[in-house]
């Protein structure tokens, strides 16, 4: 794949050694983990694929042993099979902003309008709105987002362009006219942002409704009450905060899966993020491209469930840091 045209067994095998495609699998899974762990053991050889250079690892030297350097170093996520040489975490760097800004404007759809949504249907249960409610959130759920993402592109880019000034796709960053220079696009971000958020704003309408409710049936409420308290004081004081637990935890989940959800929207709309990245990678086999937004996705999980963490402590009073 990488020769190409110009494929030989002389270029096939300096390709192998230069990429550890010729040792064993245990082996090249060592390298692998050697690549990506801070501190790491290299050779001064350079026919071997430790090989230290500067401009592919970024290191400080910090032991020598005989023909072994020991070094402290980024993480090394390897070098793209497809797109000459590149490495793959400036293709991160180029693509995960874009997908972080597409997440956190959908994640901010979501709770705002998700919130507000939901205490309003709590205070109107069984009403009207509430049933309205319902039915817009139960079809948020059961809609898929590649589906949804055709639907709002057709509708609002195309059907309702003169009026939206909406495209069908488009990406945050955009060439010029004269293909000179790159300008933001804001517009572009607004219909992958609202079919991303669809549907965790469902859900979130849904545990906050559901949480409200139980939350305003407990004693301290009826206590705040009978002490003469407004129901505006009630809900913003008291109900409100203890409501948001459950909230909380289904929008660290949802932010977190969307860095990597976001697949379909992104590629449907055209929006140059992690996402579309991931699919042209798997139709490429560009493996170290693909393993490498799985990591930085898998990180990033795990830091936002610890932020989420400390979150609860500030929420709920019960809950304490150890």
């Amino acid at each position: 794949m990488m020769l190409g045209q110009n494929e030989d067994s002389e270029q096939l095998a300096l390709v192998k050694q230069k990429y550890g495609f010729d040792k064993p699998i245990s082996t090249q899974y060592l390298y692998y983990i050697n690549d990506l762990s801070p501190i790491s053991f290299h050779s001064n050889n350079s026919k071997d694929y430790t090989f230290l250079t500067t401009g592919k690892y970024n290191a400080s030297k910090l032991v020598t042993f005989g023909n072994t350097i020991i070094v402290l170093k980024l993480p090394y996520l390897r070098e793209s099979f497809t797109k000459q040489g590149k490495q793959v975490s400036e293709v991160l760097g180029e693509t995960l902003p874009n997908t972080f800004v597409l997440a956190v404007s959908a994640i901010i759809i979501a709770i705002f309008i998700g919130v507000f949504l939901g205490i309003v249907s709590a205070l109107y249960k069984d009403k009207w709105l509430d049933k309205t409610i319902q039915i817009f959130s139960t079809l948020g759920m059961s809609i898929p987002s590649f589906f949804s993402a055709i639907l709002f592109a057709w509708f609002f880019g195309y059907i309702l362009h003169e009026y939206t000034n909406l495209e069908m796709t488009g990406s945050l960053y955009e060439l010029d006219d004269f293909g000179e220079a790159m300008h933001i696009k804001w517009k572009n971000l607004i219909l992958p942002a609202i079919v991303l958020g669809i549907r965790p704003l469902a859900v979130v309408i849904q545990l906050m409704r559901n949480s409200l409710l139980e939350v305003l049936n407990q004693d301290y409420i009826r206590t705040a009450r009978a002490k003469g308290l407004s129901e505006f004081q009630i809900i913003k004081r008291h109900a409100v905060k203890n409501a948001l637990n459950p909230v909380v935890t289904a929008i660290s989940g949802w932010f977190a899966s969307m860095l990597a959800g976001a697949v379909f929207v992104e590629y449907i709309f055209g929006w140059n993020g992690l996402g579309k990245e991931i699919v042209n990678a798997l139709n490429t086999l560009d493996l170290p491209v693909i393993m490498g937004s799985v990591l930085i996705i898998a990180v990033l999980f795990i830091i936002i469930n610890i932020f989420v963490d400390i979150i609860y402590a500030w929420l709920d009073p019960k809950v304490k840091l150890e």
